[in-house]
C-alpha cells in the first residue's frame, strides 16, 4: 500500500513539464541557462515513440535529471480523431517540425542549447537505457 501511495504521489508531484509551445521554452531555457530537449512523437500510432516515452522518457530517472537539467519540449503528431489536438497546437507542432524535423522521422529527439541551436539529434528509439540515454546528454552539453 505505501508503495502504490507513493508512486501515485510521484505522479502527481513530478517536477517535469513537457512543454508544448517552443518559443515559452526558449524563453524559460534563456532564464534557467537550460538546453531544451525536444521529442517528436506519434503518441498513438509509432510503436517506437511509445517505447521511447515508456521505457526511458517516463522513467523515475529521467524525469530527475530533466528536472535538473533540461527544458522539455513534446510535439506530438497523433493520428487518431479522439486524439486530435487544436489547431493552435497542430500549427505551433507544424512550424517545429518544420525547424528541426523537415523529414517526419519519429520519434526524433532533438537537444538544443538555450538559444534553439542544435547540439545533438537522436533518430528513432535510443537502444539504451534511461542511464545511458541520460549520460549521452551530459556528454553532448560538456563538449558544446
Amino acid at each position: 500500500m505505501k508503495l502504490l501511495l507513493g508512486s501515485l504521489l510521484y505522479l502527481f508531484l513530478s517536477p517535469i513539464i513537457w512543454m508544448e509551445n517552443f518559443n515559452e521554452a526558449k524563453k524559460q531555457a534563456v532564464e534557467l541557462h537550460r538546453p531544451i530537449l525536444i521529442n517528436f512523437s506519434g503518441s498513438d500510432w509509432c510503436g517506437p515513440c511509445i517505447r521511447l516515452r515508456k521505457e526511458i522518457l517516463e522513467t523515475e530517472a529521467f524525469e530527475k535529471y530533466a528536472a535538473e537539467h533540461l527544458i522539455l519540449v513534446r510535439a506530438d503528431f497523433p493520428r487518431q480523431k479522439k486524439n486530435r489536438l487544436s489547431d493552435e497546437q497542430i500549427k505551433l507542432n507544424e512550424e517545429l517540425a518544420e525547424q528541426f524535423n523537415p523529414d517526419g522521422k519519429f520519434p526524433l529527439t532533438v537537444l538544443t542549447d538555450e538559444n534553439g541551436k542544435v547540439i545533438r539529434t537522436w533518430d528513432g528509439f535510443p537502444n539504451e537505457g534511461t542511464e545511458a540515454f541520460t549520460k549521452q546528454i551530459s556528454n553532448s552539453l560538456s563538449k558544446h
